[in-house]
């Protein structure tokens, strides 16, 4: 975890405007680092003469002292005023614990007399002697009680019951508000040395940091030892107070609560505090971004351009203020409607159920099959392509429909229309396939070489090499974001590539296009990246679901990674043109990792390489192992058997687009068992007769590649693969492996928008230290439609004649 969000979980919240400002600390060493940067480098990139005064360089080291200097002050003298507030409490504490001591034992003495108030009241004498709320003590307890003579001329002295439950109560609620105040001044005094402790790491964090920006530490006397740790916070012996003063709290609350047992104290305290800090610590999580869930769950797709929020959710949210009713006045009276119904997604909603219905009833084919089958064909297009309903939800509603309304027939020549029990072994069945295997293989691998930091070492060697010069860096950049999009996903690449080179990012000035070329750069890669392997992207999957036989990873590399380099390299000389990196840029080269592999990194690189090659020759070893599918069990057992991923790991994996894909193939199974797929297939065939397959693919691809740009890539896939085969098959000279991978590559060329991936969305939101972002809406627009159409140049053209090399 980053230090700086550490410091606002760990933070006590009523405390958080008098911790070590490390944000803006940080900003400040960026920005001299900038600054520094500029006077040493030349506007060509290269380096040039360096400064050499140490008048010029200690300007920076004032600068940033000074900043430091602000801050231990303000802690400090924070920490004196709580300090002595919290040990006045103490002090008054300690008096009030005094004070109860006495009347807990005047109070024991009474009990001890009388055994309990039942049985004082049994203790009365006749009404004539004591009174009828009287009870009677022996002169001995009572000159126990009371410490003092009694009269000896009497046998025994009087004492109110009444007068004896007041008493009684008063020192039980004077000893829980004791109780309370030890555990909330225990929790004060932990804070507080928690506080040190937290400022002292923030210290050390942020002079490193500027020694590793600005290439040097900090001149003169070492700020940590000589400045930060004699500050009274930070000294030894205010650690050594607090810490008596928390042990002489914890004999205290032994006295109220426990009777003088200190181990049993200490342990209640400790236990209060962890509950205490549970809560707050959950609730500062939340608020500071819902980091209970992972980067996974986030809900970055193109819903936001097409609908508004979920009324159910506002509907059902309590937090929400209840919104004034629409109001539609009538002859027959006013109507009230909730206005949080009044929006983009019901509106949406009820064009795809009335579209739905009308699909069901109207009719279009003689066959009831066809019929429905049509209906949910249009309405799930539907649904994905608005993501009204979040994608997954779509697919699970699937099988429901195409159960229900009977859309399955049987794979015999009689093509009997099943029954719903039939229809539901026939399609569930269907739904798990050797290809969800596959995705779950490529989710262990990516997952392992995530986790164990191989992807980044890998690439943050590779980038070390790139030199200064803008436009290698960014080429550089472009290619690493590509490899990685081969293994891991598309959600994980662009952040990852992004964190290695925001050093780079962070010296640029607001003026230097090198930070949008290589955002731009990394986004485009990492979506031509999704066509490089067969576990790149959903959209490869959903293809070899679609290709009859499946293409083997050997031809698929032998395809697509020259069609990604080309792609890339057009992309890159697009860039240079129209957005000229080199333009005030300011490079630095980044330093090596000096990390070396250990024995888990060796094991995963291991079974990643063995488990590729297995994949690389499935055909030659179908006799064995049948599928490719089950060549991805090999990594799911390994990883999973020895540790190197756990449960957890595996509850991380993106369920979501499983269910999608095995949605997609109950889709596409309903699709073609109905009839429905021929009928389709048979009238697009006779549109496009004349053309031969290089046209079907140029003009299917143009559909795609425009369709793909505004709706989410896999979706796409999910509508438009399973129709593209089978049209490859219908025409006069079949190729629908060769349609149907030209296909799935275009789906991944759709990058014109910034809505248009992951890499896009993650590209857009990317912000500075200042949080201005890099880029607009505008600039993607211009430069992402146009690396598109180059990217789909290349798949018509040199992706075509590969495809015809390897007998697609």
């Amino acid at each position: 975890m980053k230090f700086g969000r550490t410091v606002k979980v760990n933070a006590v919240p009523e405390w958080s405007a008098y911790y070590i400002s490390y944000s803006n600390l940080k900003k400040t060493i960026y920005a001299l680092g900038a600054d520094l940067a500029a006077r040493t480098t030349g506007a060509d990139g290269e380096n040039a003469q360096l400064i050499n005064t140490v008048e010029e360089a200690s300007q920076y080291d004032i600068i940033f002292r000074k900043k430091l200097d602000e801050e231990l002050d303000k802690i400090s003298r924070f920490y004196i005023n709580k300090e002595r507030d919290l040990y006045d409490d103490f002090l008054s504490l300690q008096r009030d614990v005094h004070d109860f001591q006495i009347n807990a034992n005047y109070e024991e003495t009474l009990s001890s007399g009388s055994s309990s108030i039942s049985n004082l009241r049994r203790l009365r004498t006749e009404e004539e002697h004591a009174g009828k709320n009287s009870v009677i003590l022996s002169s001995l307890d009572a000159d126990n009680a009371l410490k003092s003579s009694s009269p000896s001329s009497s046998d025994s002295i009087v004492i109110p019951v009444d007068e004896y439950e007041e008493f009684y109560s008063e020192v039980f609620d004077l000893k829980i508000t004791l109780k309370k105040r030890a555990i909330a001044l225990y929790v004060s005094l932990s804070e507080l040395k928690s506080y040190i402790h937290l400022n002292r790491t923030g210290f050390r964090k942020v002079l490193k940091k500027y020694a590793k920006v600005m290439g040097r530490p900090l001149a003169g006397d070492d700020y940590l030892q000589e400045v930060v740790d004699t500050a009274y916070p930070f000294v030894q012996a205010t650690d050594a107070a607090l810490t008596y003063k928390t042990n002489e709290l914890i004999g205290l609350y032994a006295t109220v609560c426990t009777k003088g047992n200190m181990t049993q104290a200490r342990t209640e305290l400790k236990v209060h505090l962890r509950e205490y800090v549970v809560w707050e610590r959950n609730t500062v999580w939340k608020e500071v971004g819902g980091l209970h869930n992972d980067m996974k769950g986030i809900n970055l797709t193109n819903q936001g351009l097409l609908v508004s929020s979920n009324p159910i959710v506002e509907a059902l949210d309590k937090n929400r203020p209840l919104k004034e009713p629409f109001l539609i006045y009538t002859r027959f009276g006013t109507l009230k409607f909730p206005r949080y119904f009044f929006n983009s997604t019901v509106i949406i909603l009820s064009i795809i159920v009335a579209t739905f219905i009308v699909l069901l009833t109207v009719p279009i084919f003689e066959e009831p099959e066809q019929q429905s089958c049509l209906a949910i064909l249009v309405a799930s297009s539907m649904l994905w392509a608005t993501e009204v309903i979040p994608l997954f939800v779509t697919s699970i509603l699937v099988p429901l429909l195409i159960i229900v309304f009977r859309v399955v027939r049987s794979d015999d020549e009689s093509h009997v229309r099943l029954s719903a029990p039939d229809a539901t072994k026939y399609i569930f069945a269907s739904m798990w396939t050797p290809v969800i295997m596959l995705l779950l293989g490529g989710f262990a691998i990516a997952e392992a070489l995530r986790k164990y930091n191989i992807a980044k070492m890998i690439a943050t060697w590779v980038l070390s090499n790139a030199g200064t010069k803008p436009r290698n860096v960014v080429l550089t950049t472009m290619f690493v974001a590509m490899f990685l999009s081969m293994w891991i996903s598309n959600v994980a690449s662009p952040v990852l590539t992004l964190s290695i080179v925001q050093p780079l990012l962070r010296t640029q000035t607001i003026e230097s296009n090198f930070p949008k070329a290589i955002i731009l750069g990394i986004a485009l890669a990492c979506n031509v990246g999704g066509m490089a392997s067969p576990i790149s992207s959903p959209q490869n999957i959903i293809a070899l679901q679609n290709m009859f036989p499946q293409v083997s990873w050997g031809a698929w590399f032998f395809i697509a990674i020259p069609v990604c380099i080309l792609s890339i390299l057009a992309i890159w000389v697009f860039l240079l043109l129209f957005l000229n990196p080199n333009k005030g840029a300011i490079i630095t080269k980044l330093p090596r990792s000096t990390e070396k592999f250990n024995r888990e990194q060796y094991l995963v690189s291991g079974v990643t390489l063995v488990t590729i090659a297995l994949w690389c020759v499935s055909h030659q070893l179908e006799g064995v192992f049948g599928d490719m599918g089950v060549l991805a069990i090999i990594p799911l057992v390994l990883f999973f058997g020895t540790g190197i991923l756990t449960k957890k790991d595996f509850d991380n994996f993106m369920w979501t687009i499983i269910i999608l894909a095995m949605g997609g193939i109950a889709l596409g199974k309903a699709v073609s068992s109905s009839g429905l797929l021929d009928t389709i297939a048979f009238g697009i065939r006779s549109m496009v007769s004349g053309l031969s397959v290089y046209g079907i693919m140029a003009v299917f691809g143009a559909l795609i590649l425009i369709i793909a740009t505004f709706i989410s890539h896999t979706v796409a896939a999910l509508i438009l693969l399973p129709i593209v085969a089978q049209v490859g098959n219908a025409t006069s000279d079949p190729h629908p492996n060769l349609l149907v991978m030209a296909s799935a590559f275009l789906c991944s060329c759709a990058m014109g928008l910034p809505t248009s991936g992951f890499p896009n969305v993650t590209a857009i939101c990317t912000t500075d230290d200042m949080g201005r972002p890099y880029l607009t809406v505008l600039m993607f627009i211009t430069r992402g439609v146009p690396s598109s159409l180059l990217a789909y140049i290349v798949v018509i053209t040199v992706g075509y004649g590969l495809m015809k090399v390897v007998g697609l």
